[in-house]
């Protein structure tokens, strides 16, 4: 049963298998067994591609499935349309595009298996450059708020410099009106005099205006404080919303490419590999020699086009035939009076009618 089922995998003729000997079944269930099996391989890589893609199980499964049917049908195609003439170089050339369409299933099967395989390694590249476009886009992000901080912590240093200026005055002015009432600077005399007085109101005022000075500022720096630190929310609010973008950088184009920036030498042996399981029913049916098999299918096919080419010599053999005989009728009755005078009288009678139904219409339109 299992035999049966790897022949009709290798598309060759049952009928006339069942006619040859066990080893050339056997030749021919083994390249059966290679495309099936080959099929399981474009399936279960099929499914895990589009898993990275659909990120749903079923859904991988399902169009995994269709995959596999695909490649199935392509392999047993390829194989069972290679015919044997004994000529290695008409061999050579008949099966050279079937090559290279296996050469491309081989790449398209290997590659997924390859993600998988490599999986671990695939991963650690992913993660560096994930860490690496976290570190971008903070940058990015904070490039865009960067000039409207700039200008709010320049306000706010100018303001607290305007309160530490102010500061400096007062501390000035009270210094003068202290060394004036210890006689030690000023008109240097002891006691709290005219110009010690009029220091000190110079001090009062300008203490005064530092106290309305501090008061207005600090509501302005609360003010720009704020409008900071909303802008801080808003650069982590960005990052948030832009994280989760970068954590699901994991797609299939995204593990192709990290998986190209891995050593190609295991990837290229994975390669090789599919290769050969690929091209091995090719392989085998050019090197092994002209079996039983294909002798009969030669004439079996050889049979039905000699029968073809029979009728089409006959049907053109016929239809010459036919052309001369009538030529012949023809040239007989061409030179016969009766038939001369009858087709001269239906004529006549034809141009009577014509000539009436013209005076019809003509009588009609005046």
């Amino acid at each position: 049963m299992l035999k049966q089922f790897f022949i009709i995998c290798s598309g060759s003729d049952i009928d006339i298998l069942e006619q040859c000997s066990k080893g050339e079944q056997n030749k021919y269930a083994g390249i059966g067994a290679t495309v099936f099996f080959t099929a399981i391989m474009a399936f279960i890589a099929g499914s895990y591609a589009l898993y990275t893609v659909f990120d749903n199980l079923y859904t991988a499964i399902f169009f995994g499935l269709i995959w596999g049917l695909l490649i199935f049908n392509l392999d047993r195609y390829i194989v069972s349309t290679i015919k044997k003439t004994g000529n290695v170089v008409d061999e050579l050339i008949q099966a050279s595009p079937r090559i290279l369409l296996a050469i491309i299933i081989a790449i398209v099967i290997s590659k997924p298996l390859e993600l998988k395989i490599f999986e671990k390694e695939i991963n650690q590249v992913l993660l560096e450059e994930k860490n690496m476009m976290t570190l971008e886009n903070k940058t990015q992000i904070a490039e865009q708020f960067t000039p409207t901080v700039e200008v709010l912590q320049n306000e706010i240093s100018n303001l607290q410099n305007g309160i530490t200026t102010k500061e400096a005055e007062v501390n000035a002015l009270y210094d003068v009106y202290i060394t004036e009432a210890e006689g030690t600077a000023g008109t240097k005399r002891l006691g709290k005099g005219p110009v010690y007085k009029e220091k000190r109101d110079k001090h009062d005022a300008a203490l005064a205006e530092l106290q309305q000075l501090k008061t207005e500022n600090k509501a302005k720096i609360v003010n720009l404080e704020s409008q900071l630190g909303q802008l801080k929310g808003d650069y982590e609010t960005q990052i948030i919303t832009t994280q989760p973008i970068i954590d699901n950088f994991d797609g299939l184009m995204a593990r192709v490419n990290a998986l190209g920036k891995l050593p190609w030498l295991p990837s290229f042996f994975i390669f090789l590999l599919f290769l050969a399981i690929e091209t091995s029913p090719i392989v085998a049916k050019l090197l092994s020699p002209k079996g039983a098999y294909d002798f009969k299918l030669e004439d079996q096919e050889t049979a039905i086009k000699t029968n073809v080419l029979q009728n089409k010599s006959q049907r053109e053999a016929l239809l010459k035939t036919d052309y001369a005989i009538n030529d012949r009728i023809y040239k007989d009755i061409e030179n016969e009076d009766e038939l001369y005078n009858y087709k001269r009288k239906k004529a006549r009678a034809l141009m009577q009618l014509q000539a009436d139904a013209f005076y019809k219409h003509q009588k009609n339109v005046l």
